[in-house]
């Protein structure tokens, strides 16, 4: 079960929704650094200890991230984060 799940609705083209998804992407790296890699509308990222995807469907962004135990305790924190970045770069 992922540690963090977050569904961001958006109104954007498809092209505009990948440019976002990767914004949201290249933030996670920065912070975490996650190694991303696109398969489809599936943006994949992971690192020891932190995987997840960013899955791109008509309207609707959905970000999953299964974190270690030792990120784990700061699962919270993270979610609010990248909830925030979420709408920012998805809805504005």
């Amino acid at each position: 079960m992922a540690d963090i799940n977050i569904v961001q609705e958006h109104h954007l083209a498809p092209e505009q929704a990948r440019a976002a998804a990767q914004q949201v992407a290249d933030k996670l790296a920065e912070q975490f650094e996650l190694t991303c890699r696109w398969e489809g509308d599936v943006l994949r990222f992971e690192r020891s200890g932190v995987n997840g995807a960013l899955t791109l469907l008509p309207n609707q962004a959905q970000l999953t991230i299964d974190l270690g135990f030792p990120i784990s305790m700061m699962a919270s924190q993270i979610e609010a984060k990248v909830a925030e970045k979420m709408r920012t770069v998805f809805v504005g």
